[in-house]
Order: C-alpha cells, then sequence, then structure tokens
C-alpha cells in the first residue's frame, strides 16, 4: 500500500478532527497579556518545517502587522538569531518547528535564541523531546500515529498551526475583531472541502501524469508569495519519493536562471499560481516556458484563462481560498503526483534498501552549537 497516498488522502478528516483542539493548544500557550506585548515573530524549523514557516509568513504578517522573519535553523541560529538588536522575552517571540522535536539544528536554534534574550516556543509533537524541554513554551501539534512516509500529515499540521498563531495574535493585538478571527477560522476548516474536492477532481489525472512522466528524472516547481514553500516542499517530496532530481524555484528567478537551462528542454514544469496578485506575471513566463519547449503542469484555479491554456496539462484547485491561505490547498498536486510517481517508477521511500542512503549516524540529530561556540 502507498502510504504517502494514504496520507494525501487523509487530509481532509485529519483537519476536521484536530482542528479543535489544536486551536485550544495554541490559546492556552499564551496569555492574552504576553500577546499584546509582542512586536516580533521569528519562525524556524528544517525541511517541511521551514517550507511551513515561508507558507505562512504572508497570512501571520498580513494579520498581525508584526515584523516576522523566516529562516532554515542553520541559518537562524548561527547567522540570524545572534544579531538581533534589543530582544527580550516580552517583545519577540522565536517559534521552533520540530514535530519529533529531536533535529539537532531546530534545537541549536532553539537554544541560541534563549540566549540572546527571546521567548521561544517549540512547536512539536513531542512533549518529551529535547526541543520540548528547552524551549519557554510548548505547543502541541501530536496527530494520531499513521503509517510512515515522506511528510503530509505533519506539514499540513505545521501550516495550521502558524495560522492560527497568526488568527489569536492579531485578535488579542486589536487587528482583527472576534468576529473576523472566526471567520478565518471558519475558512481554514472548510479548506478541509476544498481540499476533498480537489482530490477527487485530479486523483486519476494525476496517476495518469505518472504514467507520462515517468522516464523523467528532473522536475521542477515553480511558484510566488507563500508558495514558494509550496513549490519547494513539492520538490522535496518527489525527491523523497522517487529519488529523481527536482528543485523549488520563485518565479521572477526562473526567469533569470531556469529559462536558460539547454540541458532538457522539456523538463516538466509545475506552475503553481493561486491566481492573485503575481498570476499575471506568472502567464507571461508561461507563454516562455511553451515556446521552450517545457512540459507545463497548471496548478492553479478552476476556471483559470491565463496559465492553463498554456499548459499541457492544468490540475485545477476547487474552490476559492484567499491567497495567504492558499498554501494550505496547492501543496495536493505536488503531495498526489510524488506518491504516484514513486509506484509507477517502483521507487521506495528515502531510498530504502540502498546501502549508500543508509544513514550511518543520523548528522540531522548530531552537533549543537551554542552562542558562545560561533
Amino acid at each position: 500500500m502507498n502510504h504517502m497516498l494514504a496520507q494525501t488522502k487523509s487530509l481532509p478528516e485529519l483537519i476536521r478532527s484536530e482542528f479543535s483542539g489544536l486551536d485550544n493548544n495554541v490559546r492556552a500557550a499564551f496569555s492574552e497579556g504576553e500577546l499584546r506585548k509582542v512586536e516580533r515573530i521569528f519562525v524556524t524549523g528544517c525541511g517541511d518545517s521551514y517550507y511551513a514557516g515561508i507558507a505562512a509568513k504572508l497570512a501571520l504578517k498580513m494579520w498581525t502587522g508584526l515584523s516576522v522573519e523566516v529562516a532554515s535553523s542553520l541559518s537562524a541560529g548561527r547567522y540570524d538569531f545572534p544579531y538581533v538588536p534589543n530582544v527580550n522575552k516580552d517583545n519577540a517571540l522565536f517559534f521552533e518547528i520540530s514535530v519529533s522535536g529531536g533535529v539537532s539544528r531546530t534545537i541549536e536554534a532553539l537554544k541560541i535564541a534563549n540566549e540572546v534574550g527571546g521567548k521561544t516556543v517549540a512547536i512539536t509533537g513531542n512533549e518529551g523531546s529535547p526541543l520540548a524541554q528547552a524551549s519557554d513554551r510548548i505547543i502541541n501539534c501530536a496527530i494520531p500515529d499513521f503509517p510512515p512516509s515522506p511528510g503530509i500529515r505533519t506539514y499540513q499540521i505545521s501550516m495550521l498551526v502558524l495560522y492560527l498563531v497568526g488568527i489569536q495574535i492579531a485578535r488579542v493585538q486589536g487587528r482583527i475583531s472576534s468576529k473576523e478571527a472566526e471567520s478565518l477560522k471558519a475558512e481554514l476548516l472548510a479548506a478541509a472541502d476544498v481540499i476533498e474536492e480537489t482530490i477527487m477532481k485530479n486523483d486519476s489525472k494525476i496517476y495518469q501524469l505518472a504514467e507520462t512522466l515517468k522516464s523523467k528524472t528532473t522536475f521542477h516547481f515553480v511558484s510566488h508569495g507563500p508558495n514558494l514553500g509550496t513549490a519547494y516542499f513539492s520538490a522535496a517530496k518527489l525527491v523523497e519519493s522517487a529519488g529523481c532530481y527536482a528543485t523549488g524555484q520563485d518565479t521572477e528567478e526562473w526567469a533569470h536562471i531556469e529559462h536558460y537551462n539547454d540541458v532538457i528542454a522539456d523538463v516538466p514544469t509545475f506552475v503553481i499560481s493561486p491566481g492573485y496578485r503575481t498570476h499575471g506575471l506568472a502567464a507571461e513566463f508561461a507563454v516562455h516556458m511553451k515556446r521552450l519547449q517545457r512540459y507545463i503542469v497548471a496548478v492553479t484555479p478552476e476556471k483559470d484563462d491565463k496559465i492553463a491554456p498554456l499548459a499541457n496539462l492544468h490540475l485545477p484547485v476547487v474552490g476559492k481560498v484567499r491567497e495567504e491561505l492558499s498554501p494550505f490547498v496547492y501543496m495536493l498536486a505536488g503531495e498526489l503526483f510524488s506518491a504516484y510517481f514513486a509506484d509507477v517508477t517502483g521507487q521506495a521511500f528515502f531510498r530504502e534498501g540502498v546501502d549508500r542512503y543508509a544513514n550511518v549516524g543520523d548528522h540531522r540529530k548530531t552537533s549543537i552549537a551554542s552562542l558562545s561556540d560561533l
């Protein structure tokens, strides 16, 4: 059984079943008095956790009106946090995301944030983990166990927790009313329906796409704004599931760099655009992709008339989602394609069974530096 596919198809029920409990965990993590003093938000993590921060950044900034910075754990701990001025426990929240709570670089970033004086918050599914034990606060994001695969459910929950954090801070600081906060939560919960309908609309098409492209070894995922996180995440899932080369890229950066790739003319290129402020620009670049003979897969709204007509295949998202919440839905195409591509190519997740990929002492969970070491 393809557990990655099962995880993806479980997302609607996961959101519905876990939403209320996660909302309670977020609201219980801080007093309203504490949140009124917050001026800056920092989010960090590795891999999927980092991509979740990129995906949620626009929502956090729009709703709270605060300074929001997102960085990978290595960059945050060793290059950013040591130089943040005027930090104290009242004015700065440092959110470190690791579902396992055992990722060394994220633990390192949290400990350095502690050393520079910020209030640290572990978003983790393991309250007994080193990350949780070193943090000032914990937001428990544990969810029911599921057969293992490249991370799907955990990524969705990490995004959901960050969205709920943004809503809570914005409400407490008076940026949005209680009614507006409840409306945003209702939109998040309703995204489960959008995900469900989008899976139904695209499932067989994506399987056929995997069959069509099964001889390909190189893939690009191109997007912008909050869905740059979606592009990175989608590429990561394809690498983890099937071992091929895949990369996520900013839409504008595609025009500056990938545009000149003369090695593989028909490289499959997923253009992920929810139809808002950069959609027209993405369509302009899709014209160039078509001229360069790229195999274009449009992941866009159902009624898109700009990018979809240029594409070799349109994978429509069924239902309207505001731009800052769009990563909560637009990750589906990459997840489903990665799961089916592993199936049709006969690849094992994470190269299981291939000796050279076996972890001999996992470097991701060793070697933690402190501020004095830097």
